[in-house]
């Protein structure tokens, strides 16, 4: 009761909050969802809730969070995300509340500098370029003089720098404290302030791949974790089914070979029996490789072709492997490196007897097939089981979160995927006006989306609403071919029509950049894929008009998501409606979300897929939509837009 009443005259109109940001209006969803966190932090029970955009879900959970104390634990989606929270959030919210609590911020390996392969790098002076060979001194400099250790602080070393993996710290290469430079290495130091905040922010892949599955050295996290926090919910689903899974890959082989024979030069003088073992594992990962397309792909195993040549050759390398281990075995005790190849070899013969057994009807056997590389996959096909494991380790409360999680407002979707069948739900629309301010609208006359001409009928039906919007366009698009053909027909349409406004496309530069491009220019159309429905966040005149090309419902074809499928029709159920809707559904809220992202945004969304009109389902799918003002005249459009 005590906290109600704070948390009441934190978020009234002349509350704390407001004193800390001067345009603060007080928000009866706001306070309903931070009550609800409140409550469910006080019973140590699970929660979700949807928060349309515009409740301020982030100041909701983090109020309650932060008056209960203990230690809380907050998954993002992005490092982005936890750099708002840890920068700007939480220190706002602390303040008003005059709470002194530890924040901290905790990333993946690869964002902070190994010492010792850094030196080790100097030593063997080996560079993929010159480039390289100049970073190094760079990163050198840098990590002699830096308190964190962090790559994101050296700002004059592209991010896809070929140096980085060889100077980052990964699992497979740590020491620990058997490492010489232990006492001064940037993430054990970054570990050891995480175990003292109050709060701790991660992103989702860290929270599933180090906190519970993989990292003993933090391990103890989870379980003092008085309360968990995900923000962005909607994705853990798909997180959490990679690393309840297992993989290997050609190039963890390949590149463990290359660490053992760079090892044993040191250590021993006769190495023909191991040099012929390692040729014969690079050799057959090699031949591999060619059984398959030369196209990237991922692909079921069931549907690999030549299937039985292509398991006799991994089974030769998966008994090569097996030789070189009892072969590492006879040396393991020389050194800490040793020792460490030894765990990395014992874990790599672990995972590839599961893939030669192969015999789980639980889970999903794939490949993810690269240009001279294949990654071998082992993902379940559901992990409600494993996450309600997971929960099991802490009596933690739970909160997920999201903009998108119900489906027609049920939440039995995620429900079901994530084993929260008991969790409290909660659901809370926008506050935002969007009948007043923004029109649903569905052009007539647009042919079958899976036809030919689909792409070159969106253009001259989107032309004219581009041009009352004088630009300020995003065309969100389902997959990258159709983007990149959008993108060609639009520039075309507009060489035609001598129209001068700017084009920019995915992949033409980083998302930040071309984001940055399209507020600086002010009348530009972005063309992007799906990397671009969720996370982007456009205030205010630079962007009035949001397209949206499809529905977008997940291929059946990719190996998962069709043995999901698979699963269902075996037990009788429907997956198109259990299944296939409701992900495309909260696809299409993530797209939707890109156009009103507060009470002063205004325009028009744009859906090109006749199937919400004329399939029996799409009543369920513009049901789950934000209430816009719908319309299907072209010109009511694209007066909605001039008025703006």
């Amino acid at each position: 009761m005590k906290n109600d009443l704070i948390i009441d005259q934190f978020f009234s109109g002349d509350g704390a909050l407001h004193e800390v940001i001067p345009d603060y209006r007080k928000r009866a969803e706001q306070l309903d969802m931070s009550k609800a966190v409140n409550a469910t932090i006080q019973q140590k029970n699970s929660l979700i809730v949807e928060a349309g955009t515009g409740v301020g879900k982030t100041f909701s959970y983090l109020v309650p969070a932060l008056i209960n104390g203990g230690k809380v634990v907050i998954s993002t989606a992005t490092k982005n995300l936890q750099d708002q929270l840890f920068l700007k959030d939480i220190p706002t919210i602390r303040d008003a509340l005059k709470i002194p609590v530890k924040i901290n911020i905790l990333k993946g390996r690869s964002n902070y500098i190994c010492q010792l392969r850094m030196e080790n790098s100097i030593v063997e002076g080996q560079f993929f370029n010159k480039e390289d060979a100049s970073f190094i001194k760079k990163i050198k400099i840098f990590s002699d003089h830096s308190n964190t250790g962090e790559v994101s602080e050296i700002n004059d070393i592209p991010e896809n720098s070929t140096i980085w993996p060889s100077v980052t710290s990964t699992q497979e290469n740590c020491l620990g404290q058997n490492c010489e430079f232990a006492k001064s290495c940037f993430l054990i130091k970054a570990r050891k302030e995480a175990l003292a905040a109050e709060v701790l922010i991660v992103n989702h892949h860290l929270f599933f791949a180090d906190f519970i599955l993989k990292d003993e050295d933090i391990s103890e996290i989870l379980p003092a974790a008085d309360t968990v926090i995900f923000d962005e919910a909607h994705q853990i689903p798909d997180v959490g089914s990679i690393f309840f899974g297992d993989n290997f890959s050609t190039i963890q082989i390949f590149n463990l070979i290359q660490d053992i024979q760079l090892s044993f030069k040191n250590i021993a003088k006769n190495l023909e029996e191991l040099d012929v073992i390692c040729k014969n594992i690079l050799t057959s990962i090699v031949e591999l490789r060619n059984f398959l397309d030369s196209r990237n792909d991922r692909i079921s195993y069931n549907k690999v072709p030549n299937k039985p040549e292509f398991t006799n050759k991994l089974e030769e390398v998966i008994d090569e492997i097996v030789k070189l281990n009892n072969y590492i075995d006879l040396h393991k005790d020389q050194s800490p490196e040793m020792i460490k190849l030894s765990e990395r070899i014992k874990s790599l013969v672990s995972i590839t007897q599961i893939w030669k057994a192969n015999d789980s009807n639980d889970y999903v056997y794939w490949l993810d097939v690269f240009a001279k590389s294949i990654q071998f996959n082992i993902t379940p096909i559901s992990i409600s089981d494993h996450f309600k494991k997971l929960q099991d380790k802490t009596k933690a409360s739970w909160i997920f979160t999201s903009a998108t999680l119900a489906v027609n407002e049920s939440f039995e979707h995620f429900q079901t995927m994530m084993g929260l069948e008991e969790a409290s739900t909660l659901q809370l629309k926008s506050p935002f006006n969007y009948n007043e301010n923004a029109c649903l609208y569905v052009p007539m006359g647009m042919p079958e989306p899976n036809t030919e001409m689909f792409n070159l009928a969106l253009i001259k039906k989107v032309s004219p609403l581009i041009l009352a919007a004088k630009g300020r366009t995003f065309i969100l698009s389902t997959s990258i071919k159709s983007m990149n053909e959008i993108t060609s027909f639009l520039k075309d349409e507009f060489e035609k029509k001598n129209i001068k406004f700017p084009i920019l496309t995915q992949g033409a530069a980083p998302k930040n950049m071309l984001l940055d491009q399209f507020k600086l220019h002010g009348n530009a159309i972005l063309v992007g894929s799906l990397s671009f429905w969720e996370g982007i966040d456009v205030r205010g005149s630079a962007l009035s008009l949001v397209i949206i090309d499809k529905l977008p419902f997940q291929s059946p074809g990719d190996p998962v998501f069709e043995s999901k499928i698979n699963m269902l029709k075996a037990k009788g159920g429907n997956p198109f409606m259990s299944l296939q809707l409701p992900q495309a559904i909260i696809s299409l809220k993530q797209g939707a979300g890109r156009l009103i992202r507060d009470e002063f945004d205004k325009g028009v969304l744009m859906i090109c897929d006749m199937r919400i009109i004329n399939k029996p389902y799409g009543k369920k799918i513009w049901r789950s939509l934000p209430a816009f003002k719908r319309t299907r005249d072209e010109n009511e459009a694209i007066d909605f837009l001039k008025r703006l």
